[in-house]
């Protein structure tokens, strides 16, 4: 958390708020370890004076294409969240990275387990050459999936959460997509049935375009939850049919949710729904 829709929240509304076309006059690092590849010292050198020319999205990274060619990722992880800062708001606790504009704005960037990170690319790099692909594209299609699963002998949950299958998909949007597609979160990849891989395909696109359209899940009160850059709760909690709702009865069965640990994470899904095939 946050994910693919988390983030693409936050890419747009970067996007509305003007970073794009923006020049960053300072960037001020008050946690070295948020800047990965080089010293705080000389990513700031490399950025100070850049103008944001676009902002985008690839994976779970926000990337700021900046006019000297390079590119600013930014990688929220698990809590990190951005704002643009009130008048007369200092920096708190938790603000790890503050990003001044020409214009005097000031972009916080605020971490509570400190896991995010800031990374600087050169333009001939491609930091995303291993990522899978962008499942909400149109070039992700069922044969697409289909070819990404192809001979793979892990369970189906661990492996659409590694990067390399799709990008952009976590611990939410998969439990939600194995289960409108019926899949037990267990089952081999190897063992789906072309018409199973075309539902899976389905969900995937159907849960995601769905989050984004809500913009993207906030789960409880706290401050490391998920807040856009206006500092909105996502609305995509009601849409959520099996995630933490272990115990639950399942919305198209009836049956209760169960949840158990799948590649070293907590799973939720519907066994009634979800079985468990013995091939």
């Amino acid at each position: 958390m946050p994910e693919l829709p988390e983030v693409e929240t936050v890419v747009r509304d970067l996007r509305a708020h003007g970073l794009e076309g923006a020049v960053i006059r300072d960037l001020v690092v008050r946690w070295p370890r948020t800047v990965a590849g080089r010293s705080p010292a000389a990513f700031v050198r490399a950025v100070t004076g850049c103008t944001v020319t676009r902002v985008t999205r690839r994976a779970k990274y926000i990337v700021l294409a900046l006019d000297s060619g390079a590119r600013l990722l930014i990688h929220l992880r698990m809590t990190g969240k951005l704002r643009f800062a009130a008048d007369g708001d200092k920096p708190g606790l938790h603000d790890h990275v503050v990003i001044v504009l020409s214009d005097a704005r000031r972009l916080f960037f605020n971490d509570t387990r400190k896991f995010g990170r800031f990374q600087l690319c050169g333009e001939r790099e491609d930091p995303f050459a291993d990522l899978g692909p962008e499942p909400l594209e149109a070039a992700f299609t069922a044969d697409v999936l289909r070819a990404r699963l192809s001979g793979k002998r892990r369970m189906i949950k661990p492996l659409l959460l590694d990067q390399t299958t799709v990008a952009g998909l976590g611990n939410i949007y998969v439990d939600e997509a194995l289960w409108h597609a019926r899949l037990h979160p267990e089952r081999r990849a190897d063992t789906l049935t072309k018409t199973e891989v075309s539902r899976l395909h389905q969900a995937i696109c159907r849960v995601l375009r769905r989050a984004v359209e809500n913009c993207g899940t906030t789960l409880g009160e706290g401050e490391a939850n998920f807040y856009s850059v206006a500092g909105h709760r996502g609305r995509n909690a009601d849409a959520l049919k099996v995630f933490r709702r272990d115990g639950l009865p399942c919305p198209r069965c009836g049956k209760t949710i169960a949840r158990s640990v799948v590649g070293q994470r907590g799973t939720h899904f519907c066994p009634h729904c979800q079985p468990l095939a013995t091939s």
